[in-house]
C-alpha cells in the first residue's frame, strides 16, 4: 500500500495540474467575452457553492479529483440557447480556439517555468535521444559523465554465471583495474584463467561486491555495453535553460503523443496495453517514487505529467480539446455551425471511449502489480 504522504502528493499533483488546465480556459473566456458559470473544484455531483465572484459560481464537488469549467451554452441544444449573448457559440472563431488551447497553454507554461528552473538551478540533464546527441554534448562541455560497462547478459554455464555475476551490475574493475569499456574489460582478462570483478549490485541501491571469475579462452560469458554515468552538468544561464527547456518540452510532447498513437494500434489490434505505457495506479507509483527521491525529482515529474497532460488534450479527439477545436474548424471551413446533437453525440462517444481506454490501462496496471508480486 502506498504511504499516506506519496497518495496524498498523486492526488494534489493530479488535481494542480488539471486545475492549471481549467484556470488557462476560465482567463482566456473571461477576457474573450465569453461568460463562465461555473468552477468547479473536484468533479460532480455538487456538494456546494463556496462563493460567487463576477457571474460565476464557484462549487465544490463530490469527487476530490481535478475540476472543471462550464461556459454559457456549452450544453445547449437549441440555436436561440447556443448563440445567446456571453455564450462559447456565439465568440468568433479565434476567440474560440484561444479558449479551446488556453488549458494546454497553461500546462506547457508550467512544464517549461519548472524545466528553466531544473536546467539553471537544479543541475539537471536534459533527454537525449542517441548516443550521438549524448557525445555532441560531451563535446560541447555541455555535460561530464563516467562512462562505465553494464553486463547486459550472462551466459548459462559459463564462469560468471557460476560465478554468480548478475545481470544489469555495473563492472567497475578487473583485478585492480578500473575499466571504462568493453574493451578495457577484454585486454585485463586476455590469458588469465580466473579474474576479480568488483561489481556494483541492487540497483538503485547499489552495494560493491567482488566475485572470482573462471576464464575461458579470454572470455567470461557476458555481454557488455557501455554507459555513462554520474553524469555532471555545468551551471547554465536563463537564456540557455530557457532553450534547453523548450527542446525538452517538444521532446516530451511528441513522446506522449507517439505513446498514445501505440496505445491506440496496440488496443486495436490485441485489446492489450504497450509495457511502456502506465496508467493512474502507475503514476501514483512514480509519483511514490519521486517523493521518496527528494524535491528534484517530484518537480521533473510535475514538469512531465504537465506537458502529457496538455498534449494529450491538444489531440484533434472527440471529448478533448483538441476534438472540439476540430468542430470549430470545420465550421468555419464549411461557413456553417454543425449540427449540435450531432457534435454532442460524437463526444460522449469520444468521452465513452476515453474512459474505456483509462480501464484498460488501469486493469494492465493491476495486472503488472500481481506480476512484479
Amino acid at each position: 500500500m502506498l504511504p499516506v504522504v506519496a497518495t496524498l502528493a498523486f492526488i494534489l499533483l493530479l488535481t494542480g495540474l488539471i486545475l492549471i488546465h481549467e484556470v488557462g480556459h476560465f482567463l482566456v473566456a473571461r477576457l474573450s467575452g465569453v461568460k463562465v458559470e461555473e468552477f468547479g473544484f473536484g468533479l460532480p455531483p455538487r456538494i456546494f457553492t463556496l462563493f460567487h465572484w463576477r457571474g460565476t459560481r464557484f462549487t465544490l464537488n463530490s469527487i476530490p479529483v481535478g475540476g472543471f469549467v462550464r461556459l454559457k451554452g456549452e450544453g445547449a441544444v437549441t440555436s436561440s440557447a447556443r448563440m445567446a449573448k456571453g455564450s462559447f457559440a456565439r465568440a468568433g472563431v479565434l476567440r474560440r480556439s484561444a479558449i479551446l488551447l488556453a488549458g494546454v497553454g497553461m500546462n506547457f507554461f508550467l512544464a517549461f517555468l519548472i524545466f528553466v528552473i531544473g536546467f539553471s538551478v537544479g543541475g539537471w540533464v536534459p533527454t537525449y535521444r542517441t548516443v550521438s546527441e549524448l557525445n555532441a554534448a560531451r563535446e560541447r562541455g555541455d555535460i561530464q559523465f563516467t562512462p562505465s560497462v553494464v553486463i547486459e547478459d550472462v551466459v548459462a554455464g559459463a564462469g560468471a554465471d557460476r560465478a554468480g555475476v548478475l545481470r544489469q551490475s555495473i563492472l567497475l574493475k578487473v583485478g585492480s583495474v578500473l575499466v571504462y569499456s568493453p574493451d578495457d574489460v577484454v585486454r585485463e582478462q586476455m590469458g588469465k584463467q580466473q579474474v576479480l570483478y568488483t561489481l556494483l549490485i541492487g540497483f538503485p541501491h547499489e552495494q560493491e561486491s567482488a566475485v572470482l571469475v573462471r576464464v575461458q579462452d579470454g572470455k567470461t560469458g557476458v555481454l557488455l555495453r557501455s554507459v555513462p554515468r554520474d553524469l555532471i552538468t555545468r551551471p547554465r544561464s536563463i537564456v540557455a535553460s530557457s532553450v534547453l527547456a523548450l527542446r525538452e518540452s517538444w521532446v516530451v510532447m511528441v513522446q506522449t503523443v507517439r505513446g498514445m498513437g501505440a496505445l491506440f494500434l496496440s488496443v486495436l489490434r490485441s485489446a492489450s496495453v504497450p509495457k511502456e505505457v502506465t496508467g493512474i495506479i502507475g503514476i501514483a507509483h512514480l509519483t511514490y517514487a519521486s517523493v521518496q527521491e527528494g524535491v528534484g525529482t517530484y518537480l521533473r515529474l510535475v514538469a512531465l505529467l504537465s506537458l502529457s497532460l496538455a498534449a494529450l488534450n491538444v489531440l484533434p479527439f472527440p471529448a478533448l480539446d483538441g476534438g472540439r477545436l476540430l468542430f470549430v474548424f470545420l465550421e468555419c471551413f464549411w461557413r456553417k455551425p454543425q449540427s449540435r446533437r450531432i457534435e454532442l453525440t460524437i463526444n460522449m462517444v469520444g468521452f465513452s471511449v476515453l474512459i474505456g481506454l483509462i480501464v484498460l490501462v488501469t486493469f494492465y496496471d493491476v495486472l503488472r502489480l500481481f506480476i512484479v508480486s
